[in-house]
């Protein structure tokens, strides 16, 4: 497992997703282990089609069907395995034990019913209380959001981006979930509103204590608000680290990649740095190292195996040959396809 401490909240323990489509099947999720403490903050990066979302999901146990398919694994929360849970308790968890906020908040939002009523709904859905307990909760809740109470019953069309998306987080908070999910909450707003948003999540997950897994393409966000950082491409976590040993001692090919795409004010530069190539097919895996037709790294001996799990120092894991069995001197020794 990528990181195991006493005060756990979620453990995934060798998870494996497929869709099962009529163009075949498309493995999106491939064996990925990772867990999250109490008051901790874990970011998953990679780009669209990682399967970073798909985890999300598979937490929640919203995978669509009948495409979506678990076919192995454990989704431990606080020791539990949930992926053993009937769908009644699955609505129980949902909104109570773990919240989500989601990436567009006009589609997490009911653009008919008032926000408050909303938030309030949630309240008494999972706790004993009376409809004026529910919406006194709510009150408290914008106002902790830094919304006016008095806006309860004002209709999702009458908030901003950005304050719509604060309804969402009180949404998600307003039952004192000990999982919080992320699905790149800020990437529709600006960026005086997407750091507001940080710095009031960052304060919510002190004040309740929350475990939260922060999905985003932006390693800005990672470098804001996040611990830990566990970098995912073709459904595998590929590094897995503290924020300081991801962004001071990045190793695997893909995280290298990542910060090189990433625009220097110190450069004067006509274009910026991309990944050559796409994101690896999910319904065409290869059994060898599936970031290897990308890889300006690559040698032949990547393409005659699939690479291991190694820690390469305390808390800090690669999958990748040249971080562990070979260095790049060594790797550029052998001949065939030493580089792109």
């Amino acid at each position: 497992m990528v990181n195991k401490m006493d005060n756990e909240v979620l453990s995934i323990k060798n998870l494996v997703v497929h869709y099962e489509t009529e163009d075949g099947v498309a493995e999106a999720v491939n064996n990925v282990s990772l867990s999250v403490n109490a008051g901790e903050t874990v970011g998953l990066v990679g780009e669209t089609g990682a399967g970073k979302t798909t985890i999300a999901l598979s937490i929640m146990g919203l995978l669509p069907k009948p495409a979506g398919h678990i076919i192995q694994g454990e989704i431990l929360l606080d020791g539990e395995n949930i992926l053993d849970y009937s769908e009644k308790q699955m609505r129980k968890i949902r909104g109570g034990k773990i919240g989500m906020i989601f990436q567009d908040p006009m589609s997490a939002l009911n653009p008919v019913i008032p926000v408050g009523t909303q938030i309030a709904e949630v309240v008494k859905l999972h706790n004993k209380v009376s409809k004026a307990e529910a919406t006194a909760k709510a009150m408290e809740m914008l106002k902790t959001v830094g919304i006016q109470p008095e806006r309860f019953d004002d209709y999702p069309h009458e908030f901003s981006g950005g304050m719509k998306q604060r309804v969402v987080i009180a949404m998600a908070l307003a039952c004192n979930p000990h999982l919080l999910l992320a699905d790149e909450p800020t990437t529709a707003l600006d960026v005086t509103i997407q750091a507001q948003v940080l710095e009031l999540m960052k304060d919510l997950m002190k004040k309740f204590d929350t475990a939260l897994l922060m999905i985003t393409h932006d390693l800005g966000v990672v470098a804001e608000i996040c611990n830990k950082c566990a970098v995912v491409y073709a459904g595998e976590i590929v590094e897995f680290g503290t924020a300081d040993q991801i962004f001071n001692n990045p190793r695997h090919p893909y995280t290298l990649a990542l910060f090189g795409a990433l625009p220097n004010l110190d450069e004067d530069v006509d274009r910026l740095k991309s990944i050559s190539g796409l994101m690896t097919d999910p319904m065409d895996l290869p059994p060898y190292c599936s970031f290897y037709e990308r890889c300006d790294k690559r040698c032949d001996k990547c393409k005659q195996c699939d690479p291991e799990i190694e820690t390469i120092e305390p808390g800090h894991i690669v999958k990748c040959l040249l971080c562990t069995e070979l260095s790049l001197d060594e790797c550029e020794s052998i001949p065939g396809e030493a580089s792109l």
